[in-house]
């Protein structure tokens, strides 16, 4: 179950979030024998510090959880969650010092905190519970942390457990639980209806390739959101090495954040149509791989030269973008764990998007500031199109050099984009270690960022 907040209650332990700069103010309004206790334990109100104080009669009269410094802060996200991992189970309630600003942005990594994936495992842990801060929308915080559970529990779940067939599954779960619509396209099927490149990836396998497509919203604007949802990737016939592969269930982290993006918008009700395309499939090794060399027809018609087997998620991208293309939606997002190349650039932390429109990357720009969902615009640099085109076919899915891994990787998926406006995102999907109210494992990332920029992207 995902976190929620504490409900109201006589017992719940007051917090009071201490700046280092105000430390020592606030220390010499307390008591006596709370001044000496605090001293004596060396808190200070530095970022992440938490502290208890008891009271008279043995128990905890209060708690205390340090914000550090504006330049502490800014290079760390969910000061609170690392305060709140560190005290014990509880109810606790924010009394004092949080800057109203923060609270929101706050009382979501405080949530988050408590996440766990405890699925495979037989002792459960307990966490310190929140009351919503005042002022706090507490069910908007609230769907937020369930959707990024959402997306967290899809990638951490190893792919023996999260096929296509389970993605699909959990697509049509979230379609139910907010009345959407939904149908799936599988195996033999993809080609009766010209889904060439999505059955060719996934047709090694014996866990059948599909098409998943969700919508819900019967006026506004239209939105279509496209995530890769490659459930193990082996490489094909390009075998990846053992250590590139051990990571690998993540490569379904697009359709997981893509699923995360659509609850948060379904559970606000915004006021639009939405469209959720996930082509699943797995990358796998046998007599009927697809080979390097292979020359593809997509479903735009365009060839597609295989440069490397291993470079497969763009091209049932590009499937499902060639379809959500033939309706011209308002706007068109792609989501997808596809290049190494863009964390060489960027690191695990930032999601690298691309867009052609300066207003939409501004809007997305300043959303990320204000949810802690950092993301950094890269260029769809035209000049490297011809690094995309070889001389057999109309584009390489997999361009030689090793230059600009991402920027090509962009261009190639913005050729079957039609003429949509159209953003694309190359995130990594995984946080390799643990941050506060950031455990190791699967991320969503820049779908907060997008859903709050969404109200100004599409004048809603």
């Amino acid at each position: 179950m995902p976190p929620v907040f504490a409900a109201p209650g006589p017992d719940s332990c007051p917090v009071h979030v201490i700046e280092s700069d105000s430390f020592d103010s606030w220390l010499s309004s307390q008591p006596q024998r709370v001044q000496a206790w605090v001293s004596a334990q060396g808190f200070s109100g530095a970022c992440g510090q938490a502290l208890t104080v008891p009271d008279g009669d043995g128990g905890i009269g209060m708690a205390l959880a340090g914000y550090g410094s504006a330049a502490q802060r800014a290079r760390r996200r969910f000061v609170l969650a690392e305060a709140a991992q560190k005290l014990p189970a509880g109810t606790y309630r924010i009394l004092s010092g949080l800057p109203a600003e923060d609270a929101a942005s706050e009382s979501l990594g405080w949530l988050l905190s408590g996440y766990r994936f405890d699925r495979y495992k037989e002792t459960k842990g307990a966490a310190a519970a929140l009351q919503a801060p005042e002022g706090v929308e507490a069910a908007a915080v609230e769907s937020l942390a369930a959707a990024e559970c959402l997306t967290r529990d899809l990638i951490n779940t190893p792919a023996s457990d999260m096929g296509p067939a389970e993605l699909e599954a959990a697509a049509l779960k979230l379609a139910e639980d907010f009345g959407a619509s939904a149908s799936v396209i599988t195996g033999e099927e993809l080609l009766e209806q010209n889904f060439p490149l999505i059955h060719t990836v996934g047709r090694a396998s014996n866990r059948a390739p599909r098409l998943i497509d969700l919508r819900w919203g019967a006026a506004g604007p239209t939105l279509t959101l496209v995530g890769k949802g490659v459930c193990f990737d082996t490489g094909g016939l390009n075998l990846k090495p053992g250590n590139s592969m051990a990571l690998m269930k993540k490569d379904m982290g697009g359709a997981a954040n893509v699923l995360g993006l659509a609850r948060m918008i379904m559970a606000a009700g915004l006021p639009l149509q939405l469209r959720v395309l996930i082509p699943a499939v797995e990358n796998s090794v046998s007599d009927s791989a697809f080979r390097p060399g292979d020359v593809l027809t997509s479903r735009k018609g365009l060839t597609v030269e295989i440069n490397n087997t291993d470079a497969e998620g763009r091209l049932v991208l590009a499937d499902a973008l060639a379809l959500a293309a033939e309706d011209t939606p308002d706007l068109l997002i792609s989501m997808a764990t596809l290049t190494g190349a863009a964390r060489v650039a960027v690191g695990p932390d930032l999601s690298p998007f691309y867009t052609d429109h300066d207003s939409d990357a501004a809007a997305l720009s300043a959303s990320a500031a204000r949810t802690a969902d950092p993301v950094w615009r890269m260029p769809f640099h035209t000049p490297y199109e011809k690094m995309i085109e070889p001389g057999i076919a109309d584009l390489d899915n997999a361009p030689s050099g090793g230059f600009a891994g991402s920027i090509t990787a962009a261009l190639f998926l913005r050729r079957f984009a039609g003429e949509a406006r159209y953003m694309h995102f190359d995130i990594y999907g995984w946080a390799p270690s643990a941050e506060p109210g950031r455990p190791k494992g699967g991320a969503l990332q820049g779908a907060r960022a997008l859903f709050a920029a969404l109200p100004d992207m599409l004048e809603l």
